[in-house]
């Protein structure tokens, strides 16, 4: 079972909420390095069930390889580190995520591993195929591809 990390497992309701729904690449890494965003409950359990059932887990992230040590620690704290593999996009990579977990999953399925769901909360997450069900999540900060903040703000300034 593949699962997205941000808006999917992790909460990072908090930090955006912090930066008024913006962004700032420093206020981002500091809040990945502390590891301290919360689960997201129903999916929480979902990793559960999968780990019970003896189901490896998979976590295909956009975060790059730098933000390694934060993101184990933060699944460590939510009880979400036994997983089989933990996959980062590399620093140097310009790929975008879909075209990059497309092939991540690719890889996955050529060792011989079956995919047998892949769960995330944005088109880029799920796209690509290589799983036989795909789940796609709400996610409240995206509205027609943009941060809502940005929306939100962006509107406010008509």
């Amino acid at each position: 079972m593949v699962f997205d990390l941000d808006e999917t497992l992790l909460s990072n309701w908090a930090e955006d909420q912090l930066v008024n729904f913006g962004y700032t690449a420093e206020s981002w890494d500091a809040w990945v390095e502390e590891g301290k965003a919360p689960a997201i409950e129903p999916v929480r359990e979902l990793y559960r069930t999968a780990r019970r059932l003896g189901v490896e887990v998979i976590f295909i992230t956009g975060r790059r390889e730098r933000d390694r040590a934060g993101t184990e620690k933060n699944l460590r704290g939510i009880e979400c580190g036994e997983y089989a593999v933990l996959i980062f996009k590399p620093e140097e990579s310009k790929e975008t995520a879909a075209a990059f977990k497309t092939a991540q999953r690719k890889r996955l399925t050529a060792e011989g591993r079956v995919i047998i769901a892949n769960i995330g909360d944005q088109e880029s997450d799920l796209s690509g195929g290589f799983a036989e069900r795909t789940f796609k999540l709400p996610n409240p900060f995206l509205f027609h591809g943009m941060k809502r903040g940005v929306w939100m703000r962006k509107r406010l300034e008509r």
